[in-house]
């Protein structure tokens, strides 16, 4: 089988929001990471909160306060997630905080990612823009990306 080139992943990024659509994400990630015994990093970005916005600012302690919140919210999902995990799943948390698609992407630079698998679509909130994460992922990533839906 000459010229045959097989993709074989040895580090899947799975970007979360803890939605049911990344669930999903996760799920696929983690069914082609233990077909092939590849690593799997399970990455949750927190938002930045910016201090000030046009004439309103708030408190530098009331920002590092919700900032820890979400830090531990998203410590004790990402924890679930990753009991709730098949055994020998070879798996890695981690949580980074700035911009998403911008952290996503270095991550993958960071860890030598091979694959990324990202939901096609994330949580509704104020603002509605991780439809567009997936999209500058896909755009910007310099390894095949897996986009489920």
């Amino acid at each position: 089988m000459e010229g045959i080139v097989i993709f074989a992943p040895k580090n899947i990024l799975v970007p979360t929001d803890f939605s049911n659509y990344y669930n999903k994400a996760i799920k696929k990630a983690v069914e082609i990471a233990l077909q092939h015994e590849f690593k799997t990093y399970i990455l949750h970005v927190v938002d930045e909160i910016m201090q000030c916005a046009v004439d309103y600012c708030l408190d530098v302690s009331v920002v590092k306060q919700i900032e820890k919140q979400s830090t531990k919210f998203a410590e004790e999902k990402l924890r679930k997630i990753v009991k709730a995990l098949p055994k020998g799943t070879k798996v890695a948390a981690d949580i980074k905080m700035g911009d998403t698609y911008e952290t996503i992407l270095k991550e993958r630079q960071r860890k030598r990612i091979d694959l990324i698998v990202i939901a096609s679509r994330g949580k509704k909130g104020l603002i509605h823009r991780l439809g567009s994460i997936a999209d500058k992922v896909m755009r910007g990533a310099k390894c095949p990306v897996l986009l489920v839906k």
